[in-house]
């Protein structure tokens, strides 16, 4: 309609022919210039987060690998992010308004946030979806997680050896596969070099709730527990156990600032080179549904530095040992012979659980007292 007008206006102004072709010349060359700014705009980019950033476990670690994803990227993307989003119908609101408002690409950082994932996935099917801990796919859902079980296995190591009274205090989240998966990899390692080692686990049903997990934690030690392990959010587990003289293990990030006396070391969650690299699919226009599960070897599973005031050089070496062997898969966290509660094979001796067990898990291995919540 514009072009139209100013056709109208230039030969009503007595305008030559061959000044109009040249003025059509540079407009069109004006809208071809704003079509291809256009196909190049950045990618919005959206992030739907369990807890707040401020966490500094699970939530401050995705948002870390946001950040990594930026400055990688720089002004191909912009980001958005969601914070403390339940795990209910409030997630399929919070996604949904990410979807209407033009993102290109929604990471959903929580297990539980699956169904509603795939629900406003099918409503919005130009729209990429990316599930951290999941396992349904469709062609505009993928899902991602790391092998934290494989850290578990070294940090089962050394708390089977730090150990004095034999009692090891485990908070967790939901009877979930993943968690079900820590708890068995890192209580194989502890037992294999403390037999005597029993885990005393207590269900907080929260990601994130400090209070709830320095209760849980108070509880455990009360309990004769003189290490904590967690499987939940926050650093107030770590912070229980220094206040109390104990031992303890972080989550998701090094949380040694919190508490140094106890702190001896942390599994740490590395998302910033994957979301840099599925945010990099999008803007080049090659981003194809898929699952991903990494861990030592492809560096999404770090460990954090160990305390040297609470290990030894020796414990340090022989942690350092089993990354290594993990690594470069001479030694898995699930080796075989093992059994479950009820005393049944379930890895055979040589064999090792192959990703279908391990990613279905729901049973506890033999030695574990108490059963899976329901």
């Amino acid at each position: 309609m514009k072009i139209r007008f100013i056709i109208k206006l230039l030969i009503f102004k007595k305008i030559g022919l061959k000044m109009i072709r040249k003025l059509l010349v540079i407009l069109s060359f004006f809208s071809i210039f704003s079509l291809s700014s256009l196909s190049a705009a950045e990618k919005k980019i959206g992030f739907i987060y369990i807890g707040p950033p401020g966490d500094h476990g699970w939530t401050f670690m995705h948002d870390e690998g946001r950040k990594y994803m930026e400055e990688a990227l720089g002004d191909s993307i912009s980001t958005t992010y969601i914070e403390n989003v339940p795990e209910n119908a409030d997630a399929v609101r919070a996604i949904r308004k990410l979807a209407q408002s033009g993102h290109d690409l929604i990471f959903t950082t929580s297990f539980n946030y699956m169904d509603q994932t795939l629900e406003v996935a099918k409503e919005f099917p130009d729209v990429k979806f990316e599930h951290a801990t999941g396992f349904q796919r469709t062609d505009n859902v993928s899902t991602y997680s790391a092998r934290f079980y494989e850290g578990r296995t070294v940090i089962g190591h050394l708390a089977g050896k730090m150990t004095k009274t034999n009692t090891i205090g485990y908070i967790v989240s939901f009877p979930i596969p993943e968690v079900i998966r820590g708890i068995n990899a890192f209580y194989l390692a502890a037992s294999k070099v403390n037999p005597d080692v029993k885990i005393k686990i207590i269900w907080n049903y929260s990601w994130y709730d400090p209070g709830k997990e320095a209760d849980a934690a108070n509880t455990l030690i009360n309990q004769g527990a003189d290490i904590i392990v967690q499987h939940t959010d926050s650093y107030a587990p770590c912070q229980a156990a220094e206040k109390a003289g104990v031992l303890a293990f972080g989550q998701a990030s090094n949380q040694e600032a919190f508490c140094p006396n106890s702190h001896m070391t942390s599994i740490e969650d590395i998302w910033g080179p994957y979301y840099a690299a599925r945010a990099k699919a999008v803007v080049d226009g090659t981003w194809s549904s898929q699952d991903t599960w990494h861990g030592f070897k492809d560096g999404m599973v770090e460990m954090s530095p160990y305390n040297k005031k609470l290990l030894s050089n020796d414990l340090i070496a022989e942690a350092n040992k089993i990354e290594k062997s993990i690594e470069d898969g001479s030694l898995h966290s699930f080796e075989g012979p093992i059994y479950n509660q009820a005393g049944e094979l379930v890895v055979a001796e040589g064999e090792v659980a192959d990703d279908g067990m391990l990613a279905g898990m729901m049973f506890y291995v033999q030695g574990i007292d108490g059963d899976i919540p329901q």
